[in-house]
């Protein structure tokens, strides 16, 4: 064993925190995001919108010059509604893009979101693309829907990488979707699973890998991984100003150190996402909901 994985294997927590104060964490996830993060989930949402809301150009491009500084690529869940414009503002900021087509259960909005996507791409403004959030986790597809959506969308943006999102076991559990997409796109949430925060780098790092080997050697991006700084526990994963700082430095420093792509959630708090989420679904912005940086 090399003196560097010695190192990584004692490190298998994340680093120590328990001798560090608030203004020491600050300052490592300033160092952190100041360095320019992979990549973020973007929202231009303001309080009172939510999906189906229509969004102007002029908000996106608000929202996109606070992230700009600080991130490499945003990732775009949707091409209606106004978020078709995401990646050309983000193209005008210098930015890559992770392009989403939101699938669900209606199949006129399904149709309406893919053609989206493709005219995004084929006008040059995707990097990646996502065709579907979830929709195994929530049962809106079935796995033949979504591989025909695959399909669809690679024929014709064939020059782009084109892959499905959905939580990290979901890949392992459905191995012909996997089979689909050039990439995987895995959400990773320790949180959401209960681990407590002290654990949680060891279980991400776990995900990762349920994800790789569903891949088979395909690349592999963290689509989604974040912590809530407010908010009701989920078992031991408990919500909190330090635990959000912590996770964050924990999964950059992986993620710096093994060369795995990250996209954080979020950029922005989201108060909509209180009616599926609880009280704890509105906090995972590194901004809060008016664009102000809640961690610096």
């Amino acid at each position: 064993m090399t003196s560097k994985s010695r190192k990584q294997n004692n490190n298998l927590a994340g680093l120590d925190f328990s001798k560090m104060t608030e203004e020491t964490l600050k300052s490592m996830f300033a160092r952190i995001l100041n360095s320019g993060i992979h990549g973020i989930s973007f929202s231009a949402y303001l309080e009172g919108q939510a999906p189906g809301t229509q969004i102007s150009k002029e908000q996106i491009t608000a929202r996109m010059q606070i992230l700009q500084p600080y991130v490499k690529w945003v990732r775009s869940f949707s091409c209606t509604d106004g978020n078709e414009l995401i990646p050309e503002v983000a193209r005008e900021h210098g930015l890559k893009t992770l392009v989403g087509a939101w699938l669900g259960d209606d199949a006129e909005k399904n149709e309406q979101e893919i053609l989206g996507v493709i005219e995004v791409a084929k006008a040059g403004l995707a990097d990646i693309v996502a065709v579907g959030n979830e929709v195994l986790l929530r049962g809106d597809l079935g796995e033949a829907e979504i591989v025909d959506c695959l399909q669809r969308v690679r024929g014709a943006v064939p020059n782009i990488p084109v892959g499905y999102v959905d939580a990290y076991y979901e890949f392992a559990a459905h191995p012909v979707v996997a089979d689909a997409c050039d990439v995987i796109l895995a959400n990773c949430y320790p949180f959401w699973e209960g681990y407590p925060l002290e654990h949680s780098l060891v279980y991400l790092k776990s995900m990762y890998q349920v994800a790789a080997n569903a891949g088979k050697g395909k690349k592999v991006i963290v689509a989604e991984t974040g912590w809530p700084n407010i908010g009701s526990p989920d078992r031991a994963a408990v919500p909190s100003f330090e635990n959000a700082l912590r996770y964050f430095i924990n999964a950059y420093t992986w993620a710096g150190e093994e060369g795995v792509e990250v996209f954080y959630f979020s950029s922005f708090d989201e108060a909509w996402k209180v009616d599926a989420e609880g009280d704890v679904g509105a906090y995972w912005g590194l901004w809060d909901k008016d664009g102000h940086p809640k961690y610096s």
